[in-house]
């Protein structure tokens, strides 16, 4: 277990190996990285309680820090001995991509081997975990954003593993359709691009600039990818951050020399835009949803409801509209790194065999001590579903704020962590 140190703050890495399907314990393994952090005060040992964090996603590793002073991580340190998992497919975990999925032959096969990658495999593999490094204690588990969609999944499938559990930014509603989420977001991303161009009235005129010069030209990323009107829309994924809105801004601003998109712009969308480090975030996104139903590419059907999204590059006319979190099927012919999987992302699209992810039942006569913010202005978790579930986990306490966007618990410092801390502990 190779360790290391920051100051404040001691390392230790551990790889374990997890059947890939856990209904077949005695079949195919794979294997799960994660990360201990002690605090430096703490790393002589004794009894400090395991704390799981949950990375939002799907298919995102977990974070890599460079100090503890950032985001909650202090917060987290003074009390538990803080464990970041990179949830399977992810990371240092076995990976999940266009180069290792295509040793495992046709698109079928590729596609039957990533229905294993949602949120009960990744509980599964935690309780795994959990047992072998506790000696079976429970622990305590942090949900960001789809993790917060695992931690409630780990309430319904292994509550026994839990001590207590946070959740930030992440209640999922517990029966919707990826239908329903998208017709909620599609409204939200309206109301946050109106907000964007009354803070940045010019930038109405100048986006519709950027998409005109796009849908008239050949515009390359560095990738190779092409710059279309559809991918300069993405860019509205940042107007769900506490700073989205104001980078945004800066961007549209920088993006011509002269008469041209500059090359500059080019290499600056590019990380917003490509799925390098995520590829599972595209194939696996709307499956989140799946409950014994195909998702059907929800978030193009969807689109078509809310004309303002369309394409329109011609300046004098309405906004251009950026979206938001939604994948849609195109992307799969244009990014280089989706492209191989574009076979693959349509028969998971269509694949009807989802189980069930959550428990009503066993969450309305739920014992586990739980705490959520809910995000009053979520762009990517609405929060109308949000409430509603929180109203049905026997005994959670939730604490709705539009002081924070999405990213509530990294830019807060301490203060969201600490807060539900407090709330599951019963001194707030």
């Amino acid at each position: 277990m190779p360790s290391f140190s920051q100051p404040g703050a001691a390392f230790t890495d551990h790889f374990f190996e997890v059947p890939l399907d856990h209904a077949v314990p005695g079949g195919e393994q794979i294997t799960v990285f994660a990360r201990e952090v002690v605090a430096a005060e703490h790393s002589a040992g004794g009894n400090l309680p395991w704390l799981l964090y949950l990375q939002g996603g799907p298919g995102r590793p977990s974070p890599r820090p460079v100090s503890r002073k950032l985001g909650w991580l202090d917060r987290a340190l003074r009390d538990y001995r803080l464990l970041l998992l990179d949830q399977r497919g992810t990371g240092r975990s076995t990976p999940a991509n266009r180069l290792t999925l295509a040793a495992r032959g046709s698109a079928k096969e590729q596609a039957e081997y990533l229905t294993q990658f949602r949120a009960d495999s990744i509980v599964a593999d935690a309780e795994l975990i959990r047992r072998r490094l506790t000696g079976g204690k429970p622990w305590s588990v942090l949900g960001q954003s789809f993790g917060g969609f695992c931690t409630v999944t780990y309430l319904s499938k292994a509550p026994e593993g839990l001590a207590e559990a946070f959740i930030a930014g992440g209640l999922p509603g517990l029966a919707t359709s990826a239908e329903d989420v998208y017709r909620a977001t599609y409204q939200i991303v309206t109301a946050k691009n109106q907000a964007h161009y009354a803070r940045y009235p010019d930038d109405v005129d100048l986006a519709q600039r950027i998409a005109s010069h796009l849908a008239r030209s050949d515009v390359r990323l560095p990738s190779g990818a092409p710059l279309t009107v559809q991918a300069f829309q993405m860019l509205g994924l940042q107007l769900g951050t506490g700073t989205g809105s104001h980078l945004l801004h800066f961007l549209l601003g920088d993006a011509f020399d002269g008469d041209q998109i500059g090359d500059d712009f080019a290499y600056r969308v590019l990380p917003l835009l490509t799925f390098a480090a995520g590829p599972l975030f595209g194939a696996l996104h709307e499956a989140c949803y799946g409950q014994g139903a195909a998702t059907r590419w929800a978030a193009q059907r969807v689109r078509s409801e809310y004309p303002a999204f369309d394409i329109d590059p011609v300046p004098g006319r309405d906004p251009l509209m950026f979206t938001g979190e939604m994948i849609y099927p195109w992307m799969f012919q244009t990014d280089p790194l989706l492209r191989p999987l574009a076979e693959v992302a349509d028969i998971l699209a269509d694949y009807d065999d989802w189980p069930p992810l959550y428990d009503q039942a066993r969450l309305a006569a739920n014992e586990v001590p739980v705490s959520a913010a809910i995000y009053y202005n979520d762009m990517y978790v609405p929060q109308q579903f949000s409430v509603e579930t929180a109203s049905r986990i026997r005994g959670l306490r939730s604490w709705i704020t539009s002081e924070y966007e999405h990213d509530g618990l990294s830019v807060s410092r301490d203060r969201v962590l600490d807060r539900l801390i407090g709330m599951t502990r019963g001194t707030i």
